[in-house]
This record gives C-alpha cells, structure tokens and sequence, in this order.
C-alpha cells in the first residue's frame, strides 16, 4: 500500500532519519514508537504531505486515503452544532442531499422524465454513500467517545480543546480512510473512551498508524510495533509488550556481538602495535590496520531505561489520619456533583482515582486540597500533614526566563546544587541541559519539571492530576519509580492504565453522586467491574451489584415506591402512544425504500414521484417523533 524507501529528513543540522525503509500493507495496525523528538510524529507529517523528505522516495498506492488526527486540530472552531462537524466526514452524500432536495423542490413546478432519471440517479448515488444511514452512524460515534445525546446540538464553539479534539476524532473515524494516522490519540480521552475507540480499531477494516506513550492502549489496539532510533524505523511483528520482549532478544545478541567484535579489535590493535616496528611482520601488520579501516563496526547496545533514585525529606511524619470529608456534597447552580459522600484518607495510600470526564474527579480533587470548599459537609485535615498539588496549569506558574536550575532552586526545598543535578538527572535533564530556559521546553519538558519540583518538595501527601500528560514512556517509568520510592501518601489522577496499576493500591471511582472505594489494585478492579456487570445483566438487575466486603454499610428504611403524578402518567402515556407511531412509521420506511430499491418503479414517472414524496414525508415525521421520545423519556 505505501513503501518507504531509504528516507533521509533533517531539522537543520538535526538528522531525524538516514535511509530509513517501511513498507505499510493495507491492513496493518501499526504503533509507531520513540523516545520524543526522534521524529515520530514528523513521519506521519511526512506522509500526508505536509513534510518533503530530503532523500529517498514513498510510492503510494493511487486509492489509498489518509485520515490524520493530530494536536493542531484542537484549533479548530465553528458555530456549528458537533453533530454537523462531525458529518462534514460525509461530504460528498451532503452534496447529493442538496441536489435531491433541489429536485424534489422543482417537481412542484416542472415534472419531467430527465427529472425523475435525474432523481433516480441522485438516490442511487446517495445510498451507495451511505447518506440514510450517515446521521445514525455519527451519532453512535459521537456517543461512543463521550458526547451526551443533547450535547450533540450543541456549537463546537461552547466545547474545550479536549472536547473538539474528540470531534475531529469521530469525523476522521467517520471518513473511514484506507490509512489512519492517530499522534496521541489517547491524550483527550477519559477510560470509557478509551476502551471505545479501542474496540473500534479492534474492528476497523482499513491500516492504522499510532503514535501514543500509553501502553495498554497500543497493547490492545497493534498487531506491528515500529520503533523510530538511530534515524531508521525498526520493525517488530507484534504488539508492545512483544516488542519489549524481543528488543531485549535482539539486545542480548547485539550486545555479544558488539562485545566478540570489541575482544577482535583489541586482540588486532595490540598485534598491530607489537609487530608494527619489526621489517618481517610489517606487511601482516599493515594488513591487519587496512582490515580495521574496512571493518562494520557494531555499535554498543544504548540504554534507554533511566533508573530513578530520588531522596525524599520529610521534615515531619504526619498522623495515621491524612483527611477526613464527612457528608459532603457539591453542586454548581442545579448541577449535582456529590450527595452526602465520605472521604478518609489514611497514611501510606497509594490512591488512583478513575473514571469518566465529568464525573467530578478534579472537583475532587479542590475539595481535598482545601482550594474550593463543599457545598455542604466539614473536611478535616490530619496533624503534621504537608500537602503539594501537581496539575496541569501549573506548567503555566513556572517562570519561563528562568532556567532549569534556577527554577528548582527556587522552589525552597533547600537542596545543594548537586542534589538538584541528581534529581535533574533523574529526570532526564543531564549536563549543560539544566541551563536551558523553561521557555525553549517542550510540553513534555516542562512536566518533567514540574514534576521534579513537586517531587522534592517535603509534602507527606501529593495530589498528582494528569501528571502523565504529555510525558513519554521513559519518562513515565521514571515517574512510577519515583512515586515506588516515596513513603508518604498520595492521590492520583490517571488514564494511562499502565501507570495506575504500577502505582495504586486503592481504586478510586464516583458512582451514583458517591466516592467509592476499591481495596485492590487497577486489574482486580477491573476484574471486579466486569464480574459485576456480568451478573447483574444475568440477573437482570438494574442496579450494580453491591461492592465488596465493605467498611461499613449503613441501613437504609425501605419505603414504597413514590406514586406518579399527574403530569408524569400523562407523559407515560404519551410515550406510549409515541412508541407506536415510531413503529409504523420505521415500517411505512421501510415499504418506501424497498419500492424505491425496485427499478420498475423507474419506469411510471408518476408513480415515483408520488413513492418520493411519502418517504421524504415520512422519514420527517419519523425524526420528529424520536424527537419528542427523547424529550418525554427524560421526563
């Protein structure tokens, strides 16, 4: 589908790739890996056009499409409601809707046999695009990331970055290209739709690209993994976790040969240096300097793993109660976020708090550290605890004329200079590094330091919100080491599940207005939910199964159920009455379209004519009344 070909691209004196060679076949689910700035997302560039390549060749198929999601679509803006972006996917079936409803306007006036062929070519042309089923599918995949029915009419304008990002995800989805190209898809995505769009690509028909430093997410979703080093692309048949296994293969056979090659050398040098000055060993001797000089030398296997070790100092050892948040509740104006909620917090938890956007966690998280007070309810703060938060906008506290050094110097910890290198180091900034200005780094650059300035801080308790953005998998690792070493206690907030089960020992969720707690870690949880859902579909429950060996459960008084009002058995009614119009409608639908799919019908201009009409008739009465469903349903 596309070949690569000894591809050579630089970045001013930077050489990002040297004949580097990939051949893409069309159903290929490929995650494209690196440590940042070795060109990852600057290949994908390449292949869409955006990038000319200095060197070498790509042949692509002339039927191949590309769909590329990338960060600069979070610019994007628009009045319109998201579920008409996000069918701009279908571009071409809204061109041939115009020009039916421009015909079916004009049959008013002018009725003629050129008119109704011209109709029928139109409708032919409109389903073979998917044009009836096009609003369904949009819908689905709207819902599926995480949009809300009724957020579906609302402007892309009112959403944020994140938001719109999921918007042009689905309308990339939605065009169904022969070629995805996905950099960071998971970035915007809450844990539901994460597993969505995992099961999506599970089934998507066509070759895939990722470039993503989750690797639970490219665990599930690659059957090829990729790695961008040296300048070359370096292919391994499987996904992540058997790249991880087979680039330690590769590494152990590397490294014998590098070291065979190592022994060779010396072995030849020192005959070389031996037997140089001597007149009847000369010529062996100069045989031996040329074969060096013509010798493919194996380089050394690179370690990319940085190993962490962070000494952390607290000035005080806090209580066996970290905090305590007693019948707490939260709402903004009408909008519930909590109802009489409990949280305790002990010493030594290593908390992950999960879950859909929306639900609240970063509210949770305010509420914890005391920045925005509850509703209703007391939060109650253990003796000798000393709190940090790290989130997101505080990259934007750092101070961007100050350089790396500085910077940690600066934030109080009292540290030498030498221990601020150490824990730099740790943090992948080494050597003159930690002289650059924070206003050169890169997003993944500043985290790391903001990271770091959390992290030597002398708090007992840490509140990590999304600390994993825009870090790459080695520095991932260093975080998870990091936090393995601190003995004090803290709260995070996650989507990399590969981070939360390395890190957690309590799962956090909110569930029903509630915090709930389970005593295990991120799989067991897991586990737990999907055994939970299984039963209670066999059992036919509408509620979850309860949670378990629970603290403490309280007693709740049964109470008959609350009898409907008025207002309320006339709304039933009306659903009722609603349900069956649907009904007959989707079957006058159906009748429709099967005379329409006839080609006699073709054949009697009036009879088509009058056939058209009703479905257009019909299929408007249809929205309508799934319109007011959706309305009395909420009731």
């Amino acid at each position: 589908m596309i070949s690569i070909s000894d591809l050579d691209f630089h970045f001013g004196s930077r050489t990002l790739y040297d004949k580097a060679s990939l051949h893409i076949k069309p159903k290929d689910k490929i995650g494209l890996i690196g440590l940042n700035g070795r060109g990852k997302s600057t290949l994908l560039r390449i292949l869409v056009g955006e990038y000319k390549p200095d060197g070498g060749s790509i042949s692509m198929s002339k039927d191949v499409s590309l769909g590329f999601l990338n960060q600069d679509l979070l610019s994007y803006d628009s009045h319109e409601p998201i579920l008409i972006v996000a069918m701009q996917a279908f571009a071409e079936a809204l061109d041939v809707q115009k020009k039916i409803d421009e015909v079916l306007l004009e049959f008013e006036n002018n009725y003629t046999d050129d008119l109704v062929d011209k109709l029928a070519t139109l409708q032919e042309r409109f389903e073979a695009l998917g044009g009836y089923t096009m609003q369904a599918r949009t819908e689905e995949i709207l819902e599926g990331l995480g949009f809300t029915t009724e957020e579906l009419q609302k402007p892309l304008k009112l959403f944020s970055g994140g938001w719109r990002m999921r918007v042009m995800l689905a309308k990339i989805l939605l065009q169904q290209p022969s070629l995805l190209l996905l950099d960071e898809p998971t970035n915007h995505l809450d844990l539901p739709s994460i597993k969505w769009i995992e099961n999506y690509l599970a089934g998507y028909e066509g070759a895939v690209i990722i470039v993503s430093h989750d690797r639970e997410f490219l665990d599930r979703t690659t059957n090829t993994t990729v790695e961008v080093t040296g300048g070359k692309l370096v292919p391994y048949a499987g996904n992540y976790s058997f790249y991880l296994e087979e680039k330690e293969e590769r590494n152990a056979i590397q490294k014998g040969a590098f070291e065979n090659q190592q022994a060779q050398i010396k072995q030849a040098e020192r005959f070389i240096e031996r037997f140089k000055a001597k007149a009847s060993k000369a010529k062996q001797a100069q045989s031996r300097v040329k074969a060096l000089d013509k010798l493919e030398r194996i380089e050394d296997v690179a370690g990319d793993d940085a190993k962490v070790n962070i000494k952390f100092n607290f000035t005080v050892t806090p209580g066996r109660h970290i905090l305590r948040m007693e019948h707490v509740s939260k709402k903004y104006g009408e909008k519930i976020i909590f109802r009489d909620t409990h949280v305790h917090i002990e010493r030594g938890d290593k908390i992950a708090l999960i879950g859909a956007n929306g639900k609240g966690k970063s509210t949770l998280m305010r509420l914890v550290a005391g920045s925005e007070a509850p509703t209703a309810g007391n939060h109650q703060l253990g003796h000798n605890v000393i709190m940090s938060f790290y989130a997101q906008h505080q990259l934007e506290s750092l101070r961007i004329e100050n350089e790396i050094l500085q910077e940690m110097v600066e934030a109080g910890s009292k540290r030498s200079e030498m221990e601020l290198r150490s824990v730099l180091g740790s943090f992948l900034f080494t050597g003159d590094e930690v002289y650059k200005k924070i206003k050169v780094l890169s997003g993944g650059e500043k985290s790391r330091v903001a990271l770091a300035k959390t992290l030597i801080s002398e708090a007992n308790f840490l509140l990590l919100d999304e600390p994993t953005n825009h870090l790459d998998m080695q520095s991932v690792n260093i975080l998870i080491q990091a936090l393995d070493q601190y003995q004090g206690t803290y709260i995070v907030i996650s989507h990399d599940r590969f981070f939360v089960e390395n890190v957690a020992n309590k799962i956090w969720y909110i569930e029903d207005f509630q915090l709930k707690e389970y005593p295990g870690t991120y799989a067991e949880w897991e586990q737990w939910m999907e055994d939970r859902e299984k039963a209670a579909k066999k059992a036919g429950l509408l509620t979850p199964a309860p949670k378990p060996a629970p603290k403490e459960e309280k007693k709740v008084d049964a109470s008959p159920a609350k009898t409907p009002s008025p207002d309320q058995k006339k709304a039933l009614r009306e659903l009722a009455e609603v349900e069956k119009k649907i009904d007959e409608r989707e079957k006058e639908l159906a009748q429709y379209e099967a005379q329409l799919a006839d080609p006699q019908i073709y054949q009697n201009a009036a009879q088509l004519k009058d056939t058209t009409l009703k479905f257009e008739q019909v299929k408007k009465e249809l929205a309508q009344l799934n319109d007011r469903w959706e309305m009395l349903a909420e009731m």
